[in-house]
């Protein structure tokens, strides 16, 4: 374990790949030296930025793009990329690094798919930890794709400096099921795309989402023009470079004024207590829980008693064990 940790700390990718398994392993004993590493891990910060999109917009080419351009001035990228896992086998493609080809053998980035493993919020269980390996790896920014743009898509949120969403030129209907609680939490909207015939609609929609988000929310800890909507196109690169200085500029803007630590404890927070639910939860799958479940399972089923008893049953079970 210690020359695991030293490895990590030394940037080694096969490391990090390796300590990253060990993470997300869910064996007791994996479990264990997990929590042992991170305990041993110095504290390193990156910028971690939060992406969402709709489907098709883009999210991987963007990335490839973004990444090449930070790589190019001379940081070092993490790419965290959420799979979805099928409901029916679990298992996941886990893609996303043979799209982004070219940034995958740049030596200044690295990119780890993860299986979201059924996880509501768009990323995966220990993605939150996973950042804080490729922080310790020294890593200079760290971007968080998730699944795809959906109302629990927000989690991400929870673990990022910084949220951007990504849309589509003309793509406000297919939004607007979700638009609130994702424009809610958007510190930039970029607008992909932007490029040839598309570029004159692409203006369109960044014009009618600034609107939206002037009359969404206004954030007392952030500048005035936060948050912002902006044109990129990932396959002439336009706007890339416009993008990053906005980011940067907010970023730094909430450290001089506070609100980036605090909104760090305050995240460290919300992760204690989605740690302690999920352990909780782990812990009603023992042999005794699982028989008592099943037994009032098939007493509701059977109609001798109803949901809501049955569930008020258990709770008492489990309070005077």
């Amino acid at each position: 374990m210690d020359e695991l940790t030293q490895d990590l700390i030394d940037g080694n990718r096969r490391a990090l790949s390796r300590a990253i398994t060990l993470i997300e392993s869910t064996r007791p004993d994996h479990r264990a030296r997990a929590l042992q590493l991170l305990s041993e891990l110095p504290q390193r910060q990156a910028l971690r930025i939060g992406l969402s999109g709709t489907p098709g917009v883009g999210k991987s080419t963007f990335i490839e793009a973004f990444g090449k351009m930070l790589t190019a001035q001379g940081l070092k990228v993490a790419v965290l990329a959420v799979d979805p896992s099928s409901a029916r086998s679990g298992g996941s493609i886990l893609g996303d690094k043979t799209r982004m080809e070219t940034l995958s053998r740049d030596p200044n980035a690295f990119i780890r798919p993860s299986p979201s493993r059924a996880e509501m919020g768009g990323v995966a269980r220990r993605t939150r930890e996973t950042v804080r390996l490729c922080e310790a790896a020294g890593f200079d920014v760290v971007l968080i794709e998730t699944v795809g743009v959906g109302q629990s898509e927000t989690l991400v949120a929870e673990m990022s400096d910084l949220f951007i969403l990504l849309l589509a030129p003309a793509g406000g209907d297919e939004l607007q099921g979700v638009k609130r609680g994702i424009m809610e939490i958007a510190d930039i909207v970029l607008v992909n795309k932007a490029d040839g015939e598309l570029r004159s609609t692409a203006m369109r929609t960044v014009a009618d989402y600034a609107g939206a988000l002037r009359l969404l929310r206004k954030r007392s800890y952030d500048p005035a023009e936060f948050p912002k909507a902006l044109p990129v196109s990932a396959y002439t690169g336009d706007g890339l470079e416009k993008a990053w200085e906005n980011m940067t500029y907010l970023a730094d803007w909430r450290r001089e004024h506070g609100h980036f630590d605090r909104r760090r404890s305050e995240q460290a927070r919300h992760w204690f207590v989605s740690e302690l639910r999920a352990g909780l939860l782990a812990r009603l799958d023992s042999l005794p829980v699982r028989e008592r479940v099943a037994r009032l399972g098939e007493a509701v089923a059977a109609g001798e008693t109803s949901p809501e008893l049955a569930a008020s049953d258990m709770l008492d079970w489990l309070a005077q064990g």
